[in-house]
């Protein structure tokens, strides 16, 4: 797996993921909150599985052949 998320879009996917994910404990407190999980972790690996397949890359730099 080579990064393909560049560092503004994971500190936008990380403050995303952490408002999101506080819905399970503030607001509504509903398990929908759960889904925060999903851009805390692409930003945490640095790998989005959608901008691979539409060969997306916001890192900077050019994947591996």
């Amino acid at each position: 797996m080579t990064q393909n998320v560049g560092n503004i879009d994971r500190l936008l996917r990380i403050i995303v993921g952490l408002a999101v994910l506080s819905l399970v404990f503030v607001g509504p407190q509903t398990l929908w909150g759960l889904l925060g999980l999903i851009p805390l972790g692409t930003a945490l690996t640095g790998w989005c599985p959608p901008y691979a397949m539409l060969g997306i890359n916001t890192c900077g730099t050019k994947p591996a052949p």
